[in-house]
């Protein structure tokens, strides 16, 4: 966690600075009044003296004043500095994530990304604020409060080196206990979010499959699960706290028994116990707080952990040091591409080859599992291949710099996602420049300017996250329109057309067609009247390319291409 606070902390310095200068002046202001309140009882009250009282009353009430003014000021910068330290490791975070390829996030997993942006930053931001308002006093008032109470009396402060070693024993073994229960007990926040993503995700085929009670159940089991894990932690600060205060009661009786041993034989006066006697409760106090302190810190320093481990991963996937940026000519090329999943036995791809070139459409086929979608990742560099290379305007995808590439690049994925916002929001991820016209002239290339004109507000209709307010279809649509808003040079659509009837399918085609010109075109296809009339078809088998060629070619050559055909259509439809 240290490490976390030194690499986050900086912007802040000055108010840390401050905060602790305030911590100081109320340390001592509270190690000052019982020093007068002595003073009350032995020179005022014992004496008789009224106007001695009032005096020193009167600056014990002053140096109050001042110490709740002091304490606002510090809540205030305290609660400034660890709201601004949880935003920016938030931010570190999201701009982290933001880096990785699919491996990295494969390799954490959504829902523990999701637990280490929210629940293990607010960890860390309670402890900063505890620590600002509490522990940072606590060696302040421990040690002050040492010295004080040694001023009163030496030999009556030999209870102390009794009492503070075995308030330290009992922290030790709770703490020794507690940090692994707290790291368990974040993993277990991860299986709770992964579940609740998967029940909001999957929640039309739970029903579709009358699965809601194996979903309760799958929940209730995580639930019971981290609540096992937080009652071991609670009925250990359960015992914890009752045997502290039973600690410091027992320090307060030893000391008012031996303090009026000594206020009897006259080796000390009734104002100065009344003064150790606050003195001892100031340093066990502070000991206490520190302990509460300590009670959060070992959850935040493994939520700590588990953020460090998030901002020092590596990308897999990086820009290089001196990219290139070739003339955009939309060629592309698969030379001898081969990859491999992190950890599997066996390469997914092996050896592909072709080349896509401009004003021409290459479709890629196969079955389901042969490598497509795996391919067509490989060109924004979702993944990187394992051996070979892919070339984009004759330059290997790995020399670009990701933002240049990605804008020669219009990428329409196997999912249609939308984001929350408006039609016109959505679309213009392609091009925030964009103006109406060109968004109305892409909605009009990809079948949508009928549908989103029949809506009340236009293109500024609002969509819900992920497009769940429309139709698969018109999210495909909504899809291709922000794509073709960003006129790239290449055109990659991963089964984009899976979801669209074949009236819709035909027209789409035929416009884009028309209005894509030179650019490249790449279609993934599992529906064969997609792609009969591509200038060339690739057709992957189990990783590796079976055959090349037209419709017709592949039909008379390929025994792959032409099973996958005739299993959707009859040999009369074809010919």
């Amino acid at each position: 966690m240290i490490r976390l606070l030194r690499r986050q902390l900086g912007p802040y310095k000055w108010s840390v600075a401050l905060v602790l200068l305030l911590l100081l002046g109320q340390s001592l202001g509270n190690l000052y009044l019982p020093e007068l309140q002595a003073d009350i009882i032995n020179n005022g009250v014992v004496k008789g003296d009224t106007d001695y009282i009032l005096r020193t009353g009167g600056s014990m009430l002053l140096a109050t004043f001042a110490l709740m003014l002091g304490s606002f000021v510090t809540v205030f910068f305290s609660a400034h500095v660890a709201m601004g330290l949880g935003r920016d490791i938030r931010h570190a975070l999201f701009r982290k994530v933001e880096t990785f390829s699919q491996v990295e996030v494969n390799h954490f997993g959504a829902a523990s990304l999701i637990t280490r942006n929210t629940n293990d930053v607010q960890q860390v931001q309670q402890v900063v604020l505890m620590a600002m308002v509490m522990m940072l006093s606590a060696p302040m008032m421990i040690i002050g409060g040492v010295i004080m109470a040694l001023r009163q009396d030496v030999p009556l402060t030999g209870i102390l080196v009794v009492i503070v070693p075995i308030l330290l024993i009992v922290v030790g073994i709770v703490m020794s206990r507690a940090i692994p229960l707290f790291q368990v007990m974040q993993k277990k926040v991860d299986q709770i979010n992964l579940v609740m993503r998967e029940t909001l995700s999957g929640v039309r085929v739970i029903r579709a499959f009358v699965r809601t009670r194996h979903e309760e159940e799958r929940f209730d089991d995580a639930s019971r699960d981290l609540m096992t894990t937080a009652l071991s932690v609670n009925r250990l600060f359960a015992i914890t706290m009752p045997t502290i205060f039973l600690i410091m009661n027992l320090s307060q009786i030893a000391v008012t028994y031996f303090g009026g041993v000594r206020v009897d034989s006259g080796g000390m006066p009734i104002g100065n116990l009344t003064a150790f006697l606050q003195y001892i409760m100031l340093v066990l106090f502070s000991v206490l707080g520190a302990t509460l302190m300590l009670v959060m810190v070992p959850r935040a320093q493994v939520s700590a952990g588990r953020i460090n481990e998030v901002l020092d991963t590596v990308p897999s996937i990086t820009d290089p040091a001196d990219p290139v940026s070739p003339p955009r000519t939309g060629r592309m090329e698969f030379r001898n591409v081969s990859f491999s999943y992190p950890g599997a036995e066996e390469p997914v791809l092996h050896g592909i080859s072709f080349t896509a070139s401009p004003g021409e459409t290459t479709a890629i086929v196969g079955s389901t599992g042969s490598g497509k979608s795996t391919l067509i990742n490989l060109i924004p560099r979702l993944y990187d291949a394992t051996s070979g290379s892919v070339l984009v305007d004759g330059v290997d995808v790995r020399a670009f710099d990701r933002q240049d590439l990605w804008r020669r690049i219009g990428m329409i994925p196997q999912k249609a996602y939308l984001f929350g916002g408006t039609i016109a929001s959505n679309l213009r991820y392609g091009d925030e420049q964009a103006d109406d016209a060109a968004l109305w002239r892409a909605l009009d290339i990809a079948q949508g300017k009928d549908f989103v004109a029949e809506m009340d507000d236009g293109l500024e209709s609002p969509i819900s996250q992920g497009g769940t307010n429309v139709s698969g279809g018109q999210r495909q649509r909504l899809a291709i329109a922000r794509a073709l808003v960003r006129r790239p040079d290449i055109y990659v659509f991963d089964d984009s057309f899976s979801a669209l009837d074949f009236r819709t399918d035909a027209r789409l085609r035929a416009a884009l067609a028309r209005e894509l010109g030179e650019a490249t075109v790449i279609i993934v296809a599992q529906r064969v009247g997609t792609i009969l009339h591509a200038d060339q078809i690739v057709v992957l088998d189990e990783g590796r390319v079976a055959d090349v060629g037209t419709h017709s070619e592949l039909m008379a050559s390929c025994e792959t291409y032409r099973e996958i055909v005739l299993s959707q259509v009859t040999e009369e439809e074809v010919a």
